[in-house]
């Protein structure tokens, strides 16, 4: 297994930066490898030992940690299979990981330097499903927001309270419907709560609610502010 982790990163960031590589990797794999993504999307809602999801190690296998218990390994397979998952159109149209990277750091460098010009810090935590949830329905127009909004609390609220098993098979469904309304996808930050989800589940699923409802709170307040009278 192959890493761009810098020997200065902090202990979480260079977590981050090697399960966004995998998922990079996976991601540009599946649309380039017709195959491998057919293998990879055939693990969805599997268990590890499901003879359907015995293809996967071919491309999965590499990067799995020294000793890696099931349920990371679970994790992995579950996200690839979900990343392998996305609808036709979504994995067409939207830009690879490495695209947004690039175009970030293009971003980067038209930019006029800050007062400070303090070298950016490496990325430690990513954006939680809660707030991937709250952009669903801040993207939503009119009456269509309400319902969204009804169909996101319900569908998180249901995670939330998963077992270590029931959340692989409870979170494809949410994650396509996410992606079905264009809803970006944190693939490595999920990928990381997916790991820790039997031991810090309760941990997790506070900092996705909270994510949601700060979020929602957060456009509510701006709306309310751009309806008031000058």
């Amino acid at each position: 297994m192959t890493t761009t982790a810098s020997p200065g990163l902090d202990r979480a960031a260079k977590r981050r930066q090697m399960l966004l590589d995998y998922v990079s990797w996976i991601d540009q794999l599946c649309a380039t490898d017709p195959g491998a993504r057919v293998a990879l999307r055939a693990g969805l809602r599997q268990n590890i030992d499901a003879r359907s999801t015995f293809a996967m190690n071919r491309h999965i296998a590499r990067w799995l940690p020294v000793n890696a218990s099931d349920t990371t390994q679970r994790a992995y397979f579950t996200v690839a299979a979900m990343i392998a998952s996305r609808p036709r159109s979504v994995a067409e149209d939207e830009p690879s990981t490495e695209e947004a990277e690039g175009e970030a750091a293009d971003g980067a460098e038209e930019a006029e330097p800050g007062p400070a010009d303090e070298p950016q810090r490496p990325e430690r935590w990513g954006t939680s499903l809660g707030a991937a949830f709250a952009e669903a329905v801040a993207e939503a127009p009119g009456r269509d927001r309400e319902m969204r909004e009804s169909a996101a609390e319900s569908r998180l609220n249901m995670l939330t309270r998963q077992s270590a098993g029931g959340i692989h098979r409870s979170l494809p469904p949410s994650v396509l419907y996410l992606r079905q309304l264009d809803v970006p996808v944190d693939w490595a930050q999920l990928l990381a709560d997916l790991i820790d989800w039997p031991d810090r589940s309760g941990r997790i699923a506070r900092r996705w609610l909270q994510d949601y409802y700060r979020r929602r709170h957060h456009d509510k307040d701006r709306s309310d502010g751009d309806d008031s009278p000058e």
